[in-house]
């Protein structure tokens, strides 16, 4: 229950107590004396009046906040050359991987310069040898969809989703900026006009034509009903739609749906969260009813359909996950055959090329591939470099391609004959800068409790352990996401000034298995900024970095790991990035047109009174302290994340700004278009003005020093 006590004006008592401070005041913000019970237990939430982002009051307090955001921030040599140095590490030409349909290869494609992708076809090369060559992304093409000009700020997009069996219809979607929700489209490619059957704005899932090709199948979903899978008629009203599957779930389930064997089955999964799923079949050649494969384990199954058989990667009596066969003529789970068993590495995902299994797996964080009979006998290795991330993917006529990357290699792809094992380069990312003289090197800390866990550092050959060195520290924790080597133009020219990166493996992914997923979620969430805590301090303790030069950094989930570290640690830090951040854990669950609410199966949910318990100890915007130093933040968010709550971030910012006695900067970057999706959903050119901010930001508070000519 929410109630007002009261409201005033308040002179921020920041006023006073950062006099001395070098940089202007931050804009005042009204405190309300909201109260909100739960469970007994009164919560204060003085800027709560700033979750009504349509307000009058509301939107001048976002414009006064970015003013002062670029007050602080400033136009400096600094800024200037890290925006020049990020467009030329940034604005390259990147090869797209293209889709057949009819005589066409469809795909899409930012050309250097431009602001957006552009969809475009070519014909397909007469010669077989040809089509397995790259695309050059230099050469003409001709032009199916270009969305520059459809928005004021270039945030229009267009992403390719499937086409029919003749290639005459395609199936895209359309994004406004960053925003989870999408306009699906229907195009009648040899008129180039969409068709009435496209749908309106909503958040969806799986879309494919049907097998007789008269319609097709999607997965819509709703905050209030949850998802459901629907059948549309091809030149039939959309309240005629089908329902297929469903009914019954909540919002807090996803539904995948995919069509196997030629279409003649469907398999239906449902996802619970992040930890859990069921999956159900039907055989739409026999018009048979939905049958269960799995709907009474707690565990995750991912499906593939091949050869006949239904293969699902699960962590079933298997932490770190194993492959299982189902004969879908007799599914029944005592029939299970187990192909390849659970493995001392994280089976992360599988493909089968011929007559073999291609399994990649986690191995401290980084990828390895390793080769299987259909026996599940072991048949050897695809060699993948250290410390690197790694992807396989099927090609023709007995061929594969593996493409890597590390935190100091660009994607390289490369073409593989599965018959001699000859090795070439098919694609390189060509990007301005020299990886000679770095050092990339993984070490080993132990948290809090004891839990002994990896992180990648990666610095200049010549830095000294000294405690002086400028550092940026990363992580995430949850969702059963493995961070993993990745490049990045920030980390390069990050690494071209002279800093050191971090990146801290932490409980809540799937690095290690389901029991290291579990042991950062919901009751033992705390874990997860403990190891992320334990990683600050072994960078400072072995002589990295000191508090005054430790930068932290996370978005999403992340932004609720850096928002907690900076509350429960803020000595620690020097300056933290919070990007589109769950900061207010407790009020999750009422945000009801702008949260994830699966992610309650993640986080916890605060109408339970255990679960309640644990977040209240760490939501980081119920924990932040009056007359307490806290580091200069820098908070970004936007008004098309329909994921994450913004208005959560702005009442953090209100309450750091009106709080912190070290004077160090509280500010947020707001932009209308900017989401969760899509890279944030702004265009090129925004993203190198709002990162080269960012990292400007990051260089002035670390007192990082530049020369200029």
């Amino acid at each position: 229950m929410l109630y007002k006590a009261g409201t005033f004006l308040s002179v921020i008592l920041a006023a006073f107590i950062v006099s001395c401070s070098p940089y202007p005041l931050p804009p005042e913000t009204r405190v309300d004396d909201v109260i909100e019970e739960m469970h007994g237990i009164s919560i204060p939430d003085p800027y709560h009046w700033l979750e009504d982002r349509k307000t009058l009051e509301t939107q001048n307090w976002i414009d006064k906040q970015n003013r002062y955001a670029e007050e602080i921030v400033g136009e400096t040599p600094y800024r200037n050359y890290v925006e020049e140095r990020l467009r030329e590490l940034m604005d390259i030409a990147v090869t797209p991987l293209p889709k057949e349909a009819g005589n066409y290869e469809y795909f899409s494609m930012r050309r250097p310069g431009e602001d957006l992708p552009i969809v475009y076809r070519r014909e397909l090369p007469e010669d077989a040898e040809m089509r397995k060559l790259p695309i050059d992304p230099t050469e003409d093409f001709e032009i199916v969809l270009d969305p520059h000009g459809m928005s004021p700020e270039n945030t229009t997009r267009f992403s390719i989703v499937t086409f029919n069996k003749n290639g005459t219809l395609m199936i895209y979607n359309e994004r406004n900026g960053g925003e989870d929700e999408l306009k699906i489209r229907v195009r009648d490619l040899d008129s180039a006009v969409d068709l009435p059957d496209s749908l309106p704005r909503s958040l969806y899932g799986t879309v494919f034509f049907s097998r007789d090709q008269k319609g097709f199948y999607y997965v819509k979903r709703s905050r209030k009903t949850g998802p459901r899978v629907r059948y549309h008629e091809l030149g039939t009203e959309h309240a005629k739609d089908k329902l297929i599957f469903g009914e019954g779930y909540g919002p807090e389930q996803f539904i995948n749906v995919k069509q196997v064997d030629e279409g003649r089955y469907l398999i239906f999964t449902v996802q619970y969260g992040w930890a859990k799923s069921e999956v159900f079949f039907q055989d739409m050649e026999k018009n048979g009813p939905i049958r269960t494969i799995v709907d009474d384990i707690n565990a995750r199954f991912y499906t593939s359909f091949i050869d006949g058989e239904l293969f699902m990667r699960t962590d079933y009596r298997a932490d770190k996950n194993r492959l299982l066969a189902v004969n879908l003529s007799d599914p029944d789970k005592i029939n299970w055959r187990e192909v390849i068993p659970e493995d001392k590495n994280v089976m992360e995902n599988f493909i089968k090329i011929d007559d073999k299994f291609y399994v990649t797996y986690l191995y401290n964080g980084s990828n390895q591939i390793k080769v299987f009979e259909e026996s599940g006998t072991f048949a050897g290795e695809i060699f993948v470099p250290e410390f690197h991330r790694a992807s396989i993917r099927a090609g023709k006529d007995k061929e594969a391609f593996v493409t890597v990357v590390s935190f100091t290699t660009p994607e390289t792809t490369y073409r593989i004959d599965l018959d001699t094992g000859e090795r070439t380069i098919w694609d390189q990312r060509q990007i301005d800068w020299s990886p000679e003289n770095i050092i990339v090197e993984q070490v080993w800390r132990n948290s809090i409790d004891g839990t002994h866990a990896p992180m990648w550092v990666v610095h200049h050959k010549d830095v000294q352990l000294n405690g002086k060195n400028p550092t940026w520290l990363s992580g995430y924790g949850g969702f059963y996401v493995a961070r993993k080597p990745s490049f990045s133009p920030t980390l390069a020219l990050w690494l071209e000034l002279g800093g050191v990166y971090a990146l801290a493996t932490l409980r809540g992914g799937s690095e290690f298995g389901e029991s290291w997923h579990r042991d950062g979620m919901l009751l033992n969430k705390q874990h997860v900024f403990d190891d992320f805590i334990s990683a600050a301090e072994f960078l400072i303790d072995k002589g990295y970095t000191n508090p005054d030069k430790l930068v932290i950094q996370g978005g999403s989930n992340g932004g609720l790991l850096v928002g907690a570290a900076l509350t429960q640690r803020p000595e620690l830090f020097r300056a933290v990035i919070c990007d589109f951040p769950d900061v207010d854990i407790l009020r999750f669950p009422w945000y009801a047109t702008s949260n994830n609410a699966p992610a309650l199966l993640e986080y916890g949910n605060s109408k339970i009174r255990e679960q309640f318990e644990a977040i209240r100890k760490y939501s980081p915007y119920q924990n932040v302290r009056t007359n307490m130093a806290y580091p200069a933040v820098m908070f970004s968010t936007g008004d098309l994340d329909t994921r994450v709550p913004p208005s959560a971030a702005f009442k953090m910012a209100a309450s750091l700004q009106a709080s912190t006695t070290s004077g160090f900067p509280v500010i947020l970057r707001y932009h209308h278009k900017a989401g969760h999706a899509a890279g944030r959903g702004l265009s090129f050119s925004r993203r190198i003005i709002d990162t080269a901010m960012k990292l400007t930001f990051v260089l002035q508070q670390l007192d990082v020093q530049m020369t200029f000519e």
